[in-house]
């Protein structure tokens, strides 16, 4: 599913740092982007920016004060200079796109926004407010009767009433809802999780909401008549 369809969608899965070496060569050539190669991998970046190396189709070398072994020579046909060393942050979009986020220039820095982007529970989480309109009034019964009753534990969420209010919040559990992290967690996959909801009796326009805030890794709900609405959900006001 594209971000583009889940309003709840916000920052990036999978943050993560890419070492790149940016190098030019022949006069009239652009510029290319490699990787340095694993095995000189060690080498500290005043050993890299504005040496010479060798240009392969996947990664480069650094060929001053380097021994450079002849099958590796023989995969780069190219010589040229590596202007800057850069550590880029890379990271995913909700629906699996890689996405370059921005480029740092020491691995410092690039660590630094890689923990700034990165979800962490217990340090910070996602808590979203939205309005009754965006689901039915069956939903809301529903969603009330969940929060006077036991939420079943497969459900992987949890209602609960607001005391001195009318609101209801929703704690979702094993977020992100994604395939991949339901089956580490829980042995099931996201249509297997909607499949169970909807046995259980839940209005569709509840399942949709829930899904795709935990899709989004939102971690706690809060459903208030007064809440605003949320632009690219549905709304039921009238209904």
């Amino acid at each position: 599913m594209s971000t583009i369809d889940n309003p709840f969608a916000r920052g990036y899965l999978n943050p993560r740092i890419v070492h790149t070496l940016l190098i030019t060569h022949e006069e009239d050539c652009p510029p290319v982007w490699r990787p340095l190669h694993a095995s000189q991998a060690y080498l500290p970046d005043d050993q890299v920016a504005l040496f010479p190396c060798l240009i392969g189709k996947d990664f480069a070398l650094i060929t001053e004060g380097q021994e450079v072994p002849e099958e590796l020579e023989s995969q780069c046909p190219t010589e040229g200079i590596v202007r800057a060393v850069v550590y880029a942050v890379a990271a995913d979009d909700f629906d699996g796109q890689p996405v370059h986020v921005g480029d740092t220039y020491s691995e410092e820095a690039a660590r630094e926004v890689v923990r700034r982007l990165k979800f962490e529970t217990g340090y910070y989480s996602r808590c979203w407010e939205i309005s009754f309109a965006h689901i039915t009034e069956e939903a809301g019964r529903y969603l009330a009767d969940l929060a006077d009753l036991a939420t079943p534990s497969r459900f992987l969420f949890v209602a609960f009433r607001i005391p001195y209010s009318p609101a209801i919040g929703v704690k979702l559990i094993a977020t992100p809802w994604t395939d991949e992290n339901l089956q580490l967690v829980d042995g099931t996959t996201a249509e297997r999780l909607r499949q169970e909801h909807r046995k259980k009796g839940m209005p569709e326009c509840l399942v949709e909401v829930l899904h795709l805030a935990a899709l989004a890794d939102v971690r706690m709900l809060v459903f208030d008549a007064d809440a605003p609405v949320l632009d690219g959900l549905p709304l039921y006001e009238d209904e």
